[in-house]
């Protein structure tokens, strides 16, 4: 089940080269799987359980500029035993900016410390 948000580019998301920079999209990665999990998630679940990145896989296929409309998506692949994969792709219209994979590790919030992914968790992703 995929999930999506479309918001304009900010001149804060330029760099110098005047397009959007590659920090800029590592956020917006971030940041819409942060929505996603808010979206399916009870407040007693972001309680007990948060994540955290331990890798991104980034391809950068076209540059995007200030006040373009972009949509990020992003999706859950095949969970581990305490982490999971989760794609995302930046596109303006039709055009894929940016795909990416990363791999999230699951974490107790109440001893800090990674932990299984149980069954309603993955229910939850569908």
């Amino acid at each position: 089940m995929k999930f999506s948000h479309t918001f304009l580019i900010r001149n804060t998301d330029i760099d110098e080269q005047s397009h959007v920079n590659n920090v800029a999209y590592v956020k917006w990665i971030q940041d819409v799987a942060v929505a996603h999990w808010f979206s399916i998630t009870s407040e007693e679940i972001r309680a007990k359980y948060t994540w955290i990145v331990v890798r991104h896989e980034i391809d950068y296929k076209k540059q995007a500029f200030e006040n373009e409309e972009v949509t990020a998506a992003t999706w859950v692949g095949e969970p581990r035993r305490i982490s999971w994969e989760r794609f995302t792709e930046i596109t303006r219209g039709e055009s894929l900016l940016v795909k990416a994979r990363s791999v999230w590790c699951l974490i107790d919030r109440e001893t800090g410390k990674p932990t299984r992914i149980t069954s309603e968790l993955k229910g939850l992703f569908g």
